[in-house]
């Protein structure tokens, strides 16, 4: 006997972070649409059905900001089933860390009414969960660029320790 569940929808957000002006900012968009329409979000949407979650994340950002041909790593998924006033929503999370050459082609686009970027330490107040995504996303690049400088010093150690005893 076959079962029938019910079967949630599945969005990406897209966190993108730049360094300018000596302060790491974020992209949002302000949502043209309900829920949320006029209040500022992380872009992303919906993805559509033979898409992949890569290929969604893409797409999104693209559609809504003008930015394309950024590396995008999974960031984590959400699920809280409150989370979208819509229904039952999960959304897959993507970040990525860009030049600050790429503020001068961001627009907005498709169900955007504006994409600006933002100081990420003092953001407008955001729809969904986007606060808590941007909260984790900060400490997932928090401890990437950590663990990049411990490397960093580690390998700089290493070939200073190999440099000395290659003289002896």
């Amino acid at each position: 006997m076959k079962q029938s569940y019910e079967r949630p929808s599945v969005t990406v957000d897209i966190v993108l972070f730049t360094f300018a002006q000596e302060r790491l900012q974020v992209l949002l968009i302000r949502r043209g649409r309900e829920p949320f329409a006029g209040a500022w979000a992380l872009p992303g949407g919906f993805i559509e059905i033979n898409e992949s979650l890569e290929d969604a994340a893409a797409r999104e950002l693209w559609e809504e900001t003008g930015v394309k041909d950024i590396f995008l790593e999974q960031l984590a998924t959400f699920g809280d089933p409150d989370r979208d006033p819509r229904g039952r929503v999960i959304s897959v999370a993507y970040i990525a860390l860009a030049g600050a050459e790429i503020m001068a082609t961001t627009r907005a686009g498709d169900d955007a009414s504006a994409a600006a970027w933002f100081d990420v330490y003092d953001p407008p107040r955001l729809a969904f969960d986007h606060a808590h995504i941007l909260d984790v996303a900060l400490q997932r690049l928090r401890h990437k660029l950590e663990h990049t400088a411990k490397a960093h010093r580690a390998s700089d150690d290493t070939q200073s320790f190999a440099h000395q005893h290659r003289e002896k």
